[in-house]
């Protein structure tokens, strides 16, 4: 009989031990569940200069469909372990740079700068669960001091506001940069090219006029722009020449002379007027269809500051009065193109 209490005793001691160590085991394995990983996590800085105040885009997808209503993102040093904030980051004067996308419901999120080196936002009572990408973006985040320093985000979800209960977890690897001064000069130049050396008005009769054209162009870098100028005599031949148009005048045959303009013209039909994507215009006097002028020393076009290509068509024309001596008349006119750095 004693034997037998003995045995039931043994037995009894026996389950109690195994029920225990059952009960152990169920507590470890209780104790090693993690927080799922969110998956496509990137980082982008709108800086990654060492103390620039940026802003900080992260992106990821969240396993879980929990509904969340506060989320983390601590700064470290490390990936794992003891999280210690790198030198100099700061989120203090963090704000969200705009509503989440796809964290759960589209507005009502505020950040929580209560705790240093990690940035918070919470919407208590938040109804929506997350789907697909999901997106945050902070402002007003300064980076870590140190130049080219790799440096760690842990973010970590909950289900409550106070940043208690963990949902789902993920780390984001980042880092600052140091910065390139790239210099370059830029000298100061005029490009200025005539298109052809000569112009001919043919044979001048009392009841026609000559009329011929040339080109020209010009571009600057120069901050107030150049001007080209005119300079040279009338039509000559030996002592006898075809009077300069002194003052702006129409074509008029059978009367001596001897003018241009820079613009299309339709009596006589020569010429065009400026072309190019430049700022670079006909002057005054020069500027008028149907009306020409040769005073040498004129400004014929200009540009007021620096301007890309511009090309001028030169348009001459001659009449002639009955008692025009005859002979080969012919002038020599310079451009000249100055410009004012």
């Amino acid at each position: 009989m004693r034997i037998q209490k003995l045995k039931l005793r043994l037995s009894s001691l026996l389950i109690t031990a195994v029920l225990i160590g059952a009960s152990s085991l169920l507590f470890f394995a209780v104790g090693q569940v993690r927080a799922a990983q969110a998956t496509s996590r990137t980082l982008t800085l709108g800086s990654s200069v060492a103390s620039a105040t940026t802003t900080y885009g992260f992106s990821f997808v969240l396993p879980s469909s929990t509904v969340l209503q506060s989320a983390a993102f601590a700064v470290c040093t490390t990936a794992s372990g003891t999280c210690t904030t790198p030198s100099g980051f700061s989120n203090s004067s963090s704000t969200l740079t705009a509503q989440p996308t796809n964290l759960g419901d589209a507005s009502g999120w505020t950040v929580n700068t209560s705790t240093a080196g990690s940035l918070r936002l919470s919407k208590s009572g938040n109804s929506a669960a997350p789907t697909g990408t999901t997106t945050v973006s902070f402002s007003n985040v300064t980076n870590p001091s140190a130049t080219n320093s790799t440096f760690f985000v842990r973010m970590t979800t909950y289900s409550d506001a106070s940043w208690t209960t963990a949902v789902d977890t993920g780390t984001f690897a980042s880092s600052t940069a140091g910065q390139i001064t790239v210099t370059a000069s830029v000298d100061e130049t005029l490009t200025f090219t005539l298109s052809s050396a000569t112009a001919a008005l043919g044979a001048l009769t009392p009841s026609t006029t000559g009329s011929a054209t040339s080109t020209m162009s010009a571009s600057t870098n120069a901050s107030s722009g150049y001007t080209i100028s005119v300079s040279g005599a009338t039509l000559t031949s030996g002592a006898n020449t075809i009077p300069a148009m002194a003052a702006n005048a129409s074509s008029s045959q059978g009367t001596g002379q001897f003018g241009i303009n820079l613009v299309a013209n339709t009596v006589p039909s020569v010429g065009s007027n400026v072309s190019g994507s430049g700022t670079g215009a006909a002057a005054t006097n020069y500027d008028t269809a149907n009306s020409f002028r040769f005073v040498s020393g004129d400004t014929v076009a200009s540009a007021g500051g620096a301007t890309n290509s511009n090309t001028y068509t030169v348009s001459y024309i001659a009449n002639i009065a009955g008692n025009q001596a005859a002979g080969s008349y012919s002038t020599v006119l310079t451009y000249v193109a100055t410009a004012t750095f």
